[in-house]
Order: structure tokens, then sequence, then C-alpha cells
């Protein structure tokens, strides 16, 4: 199995049920990480093999999406993934709002979204 890898991804986005949230937005910090079986596969052309920066894309488009839930937004990026690349058997997102709206609270808050696919 081969996994790819995207981490420290960093968004301003609209996400929260907040009113503020979606009027300032707030900072986010995303971790993605997609596995699949090479077995089958020669690694000599990007053609092949998951593409990182489709990847990238597919989650910088999700992001700008404007969503009350970081569970939403986390299942449309897998959801998206699994659609352009049938092959992928595993995916975990984790999203980090980085400046969480709760009054003294300092750090971040997140989820993480692990789904398998038998196929």
């Amino acid at each position: 199995m081969l996994t790819v890898q995207l981490y420290d991804l960093f968004f301003h986005s609209f996400h929260g049920v907040y009113e503020g949230e979606s009027k300032l937005g707030n900072n986010y910090q995303v971790n993605l990480s997609v596995v699949y079986n090479e077995k089958k596969i020669k690694f000599d052309s990007i053609n092949k093999v998951l593409n990182y920066e489709e990847l990238y894309e597919i989650v910088k488009k999700r992001m700008n999406i404007a969503s009350p839930l970081l569970e939403e937004v986390a299942e449309g990026i897998i959801r998206n993934i699994r659609h352009q690349y049938s092959f992928v058997k595993e995916a975990s997102v984790s999203i980090y709002k980085i400046q969480a709206p709760i009054e003294h609270f300092q750090g971040k808050i997140g989820i993480t979204l692990h789904k398998r696919f038998d196929d």
C-alpha cells in the first residue's frame, strides 16, 4: 500500500455556525492522507499514481465552499477524492480551526474523518 500525504495546508475559509464566522472567516489547517494499492503500478508516469497537486486542488476547492460544520467539509473532500480516484482504499482528513471563537480559549480545535473503502 502507498500513502500520499499533504500536511499543514493553510486556508482562510468561512465555515462555522456562528454569525461572525460566516462574515469574517477563520484560518484553518488541513492534513490529508490517502492510501491506495500500488502493486500493479509501474512508477514511470504521473498519470499512473495519485497526483498530490490534484489532491491539493480538491481540498482547496472544498475549503472555499462555506459550511456550518467541519465534518461536512471533511466528508466532501473524501467523497470528491474517491469520485476522482476510485482505486483509493482509505482516506483521512483532519481540519483544525486555528482561532476558535471561544472566550479565553487558546489553541486550535478540529476533527478527523477516516474512511475505508472495500471493493
